[in-house]
Parts: C-alpha cells; structure tokens; sequence
C-alpha cells in the first residue's frame, strides 16, 4: 500500500514533497510530474530508508526524469546551488523536489531560485 503524494506548491512547474518511496512513483508519474531531485544522501535517515539508486531505478520504471542534489539541512553549498540551478532549467517540467519532510528541497529552490 502507498502512502498518498503529500506535495507543497513552489511555482507553477516545481513542487517539494517529503521523503517518496520507490512505489511512490508510480503515483508521481500520474499526478503530472515528469522529473523528480532526491535531495536527502543516502542513509541521513538510517537503514530503512530507500536508497538512491533504489530511487532513481523506480522513477525510471515509472517514465520520471531523476536527479540526485544531496544536500545536508543547513549546509548548502555554493555547488549545491549551481547543480539545482542548473537542473531547474534543463530538467522536464513540472518538477517534483523531496527530502526528509520537504523543507530542505524548499530552501535549496529558494537558494537555487535566488542566484
């Protein structure tokens, strides 16, 4: 069973959501989204949670762009910045951000928005 898309608008082609799982995917495809960023490193949240590759092989199943910005809170580099920037602008719109609870990935478009 998956758990419903929980997203928070942050323009009218990007959104933030928290931590997805690979059998969220499917629903992201669904709803709309044609390109997802996992901002969270592997393991931040301990063994159970899915790992990237997991991740990114899910999305692709699903027909989703992926992108990996790993990004710990309160420590955005300028790089950080400059890749979500960049993918921003390149990846297929609307875009579909996450993290732990989708504050982080807010504050890295802001950044990334900003520059």
């Amino acid at each position: 069973m998956t758990t419903p898309l929980s997203v928070q608008p942050l323009s009218h082609e990007v959104c933030a959501s928290p931590q997805l799982s690979e059998e969220s995917m499917g629903a992201v495809a669904e709803a709309g989204f044609l390109s997802v960023i996992n901002n969270r490193p592997d393991f931040e949240g301990g063994p159970d949670q899915p790992t990237n590759q997991a991740l990114e092989a899910a999305a692709r199943a699903a027909g989703l762009e992926f992108a990996f910005v790993p990004v710990v809170p309160g420590r955005y580099t300028p790089s950080d910045v400059e890749q979500m920037t960049h993918l921003l602008a390149t990846l297929p719109k609307p875009i579909l951000l996450f993290c732990r609870s989708g504050a982080r990935s807010s504050h890295l478009y802001q950044l990334a928005t900003q520059a």
